[in-house]
Parts: C-alpha cells; sequence; structure tokens
C-alpha cells in the first residue's frame, strides 16, 4: 500500500474530493486525521472508514480559525505520533457579476479559499519538516482562467497557484514537497453551496450529468500524484485541454467568454 503507516490530514474532508480522498488513502492504509465542520457527516464517515478495518480520527473544526487548525494537529500527534502530509482541501465558490458581488463577498471568498490554506500549511508546518512530509494544495483549473461571473473564486484559486509555486523551491531544503492539484470538474457539492458558504442539497447542480469526473475517480488520480511528490497535477481531460488552451491558445479563450458572456444567463445559486 502506497501509503501504510502514514498519518494525513484532510480539511473539508465532510465530502466532495475531501471524502473521497479520505476512502482513497484509507485503502492506501493512511492513518487519517478527518476535519470539517459537519459533525454529523465528520461522524458518518469515520464509522464507515472503522468498519472496513481504517484508522480515522474525525476534528470538528473551522479552517478559518487558527486554533481549531492548531487542535486538529495536536491530535494527529497525540493519536499518532506524528504528521506526513497535510492536505489543505476545504473551500467554497463565490459567482455573480461585479455589479452584484461586493468586497465583503470577496474577502469571505479569501479568507477560506486562500488564507485558511496558508493557515493550514503554517500549522502543519513543522511537524511535516519533521516526517520529510508533503504539503497538498487544493487549486483548480480556474487559477488558471478566470471566467466571467466567478471572479472572487478564480481570483482565490490564482493565488493558491501562486502560493505553491512560491512554497516549492523555499520548502524543498527542508525535505518538504509541496503539491498543487488543479481539478476541473468534478462532482462534489460545491455547487450547491451559495456566496456565504451555506449548502443547500436540493438545489440542481447546473452542470451536464456528463461533464463532471467521478469524485471518486478524481481521489484516485490526487493520490496517485502525492505518492510520486509531483509539482501539480491538472485532474480532467478537460482541465488539461483548457489549461493548454490558456497557455498556447488564450485568444481562443477570449472569443469563447465573449461569446458566452452574451449568450449565458448571469448564474443562480441557492
Amino acid at each position: 500500500m502506497k501509503f501504510e503507516g502514514h498519518v494525513v490530514l484532510i480539511t473539508g474532508a465532510s465530502s466532495g474530493i475531501g471524502a473521497a480522498l479520505a476512502r482513497e488513502l484509507a485503502r492506501e492504509g493512511a492513518r487519517l486525521v478527518l476535519m470539517a465542520r459537519r459533525r454529523e457527516r465528520l461522524d458518518a464517515l469515520g464509522a464507515e472508514l472503522a468498519a472496513a478495518g481504517a484508522q480515522a480520527v474525525v476534528h470538528v473544526g473551522d479552517v478559518t480559525k487558527r486554533a481549531d487548525l492548531d487542535a486538529a494537529v495536536a491530535v494527529a500527534v497525540e493519536r499518532f505520533g506524528r504528521l506526513d502530509i497535510a492536505i489543505a482541501n476545504a473551500g467554497f465558490g463565490v459567482v455573480g457579476p461585479l455589479e452584484k458581488l461586493n468586497v465583503e463577498d470577496y474577502r469571505r471568498q479569501f479568507e477560506t479559499n486562500v488564507f485558511a490554506a496558508i493557515e493550514t500549511s503554517r500549522a502543519c508546518l513543522a511537524e511535516l519538516v519533521k516526517a520529510q512530509g508533503r504539503l497538498v494544495l487544493i487549486g483548480s483549473v480556474a487559477g488558471y482562467i478566470s471566467t466571467p461571473n466567478a471572479s472572487p473564486y478564480a481570483m482565490s484559486k490564482f493565488a493558491i497557484r501562486a502560493f505553491a509555486e512560491a512554497l516549492r523551491p523555499e520548502l524543498a531544503p527542508q525535505g518538504v514537497a509541496v503539491t498543487l492539484i488543479s481539478p476541473g470538474f468534478v462532482t462534489s457539492e460545491i455547487r450547491q453551496v451559495d456566496n456565504r458558504g451555506g449548502w443547500h442539497p436540493k438545489a440542481k447542480d447546473p452542470l451536464p450529468t456528463w461533464l463532471p469526473m467521478p469524485a471518486e475517480h478524481a481521489a484516485r488520480k490526487i493520490v496517485s500524484a502525492i505518492h510520486r511528490r509531483r509539482r501539480e497535477a491538472i485532474i480532467t481531460t478537460h482541465g488539461k485541454v483548457l489549461v493548454w488552451l490558456s497557455r498556447f491558445a488564450p485568444w481562443a479563450l477570449r472569443l469563447a467568454m465573449r461569446r458566452g458572456v452574451r449568450g449565458r444567463p448571469e448564474p443562480k445559486r441557492p
């Protein structure tokens, strides 16, 4: 098993990519500390993993509070004696046209998607250095392509990509590998979450069912990238195509966006 005996902290572990990563890493022998705000969802996931023979402890906490992150690291050390991998996965998306957003919307987006990732990295750093471990930052293809009506989310993911690129050479001498994960569309609850972070389970996903990659498939690709200590992994074929276009044919993306804005209704969220 790729991660037998390794201790992994996952934030945003109660659903979507976070929960899928927990299941995949458990299959690969990892010992897990699962952090999120929703106790019922965390407890259910922890019980599921325990029934399958995995070692997992849940920690209810908010990634925007440094004390909660420090407590999660302390749980890892107290329960398992170390921390080998930290996965800063927690996040959500703020959408809408500029005229209908305000600075507080942008600030709220950055508090969870950017500043919490920074604090997660800082809270885990000393243990990761001891373990010569891995820091995994969950970015997005939106970190390459800023689309209309999604400027807060894209800005936050551009920032995460810049953060990862700066940290790689900074932490390499200390033995810590930094991996940026840039997914395209993956099955998750993110498109059911409103601009204030509230989840609406009955909200319909606006994407066609064939487009998002199943979270379980994405998790396998992510775990492989972590194991190989890759610098970055772009997850989903459509994500790779979009990033290629952003690098080598940006004019095509600009043209598509202009046409899309003229023909696309304003995004709706619960």
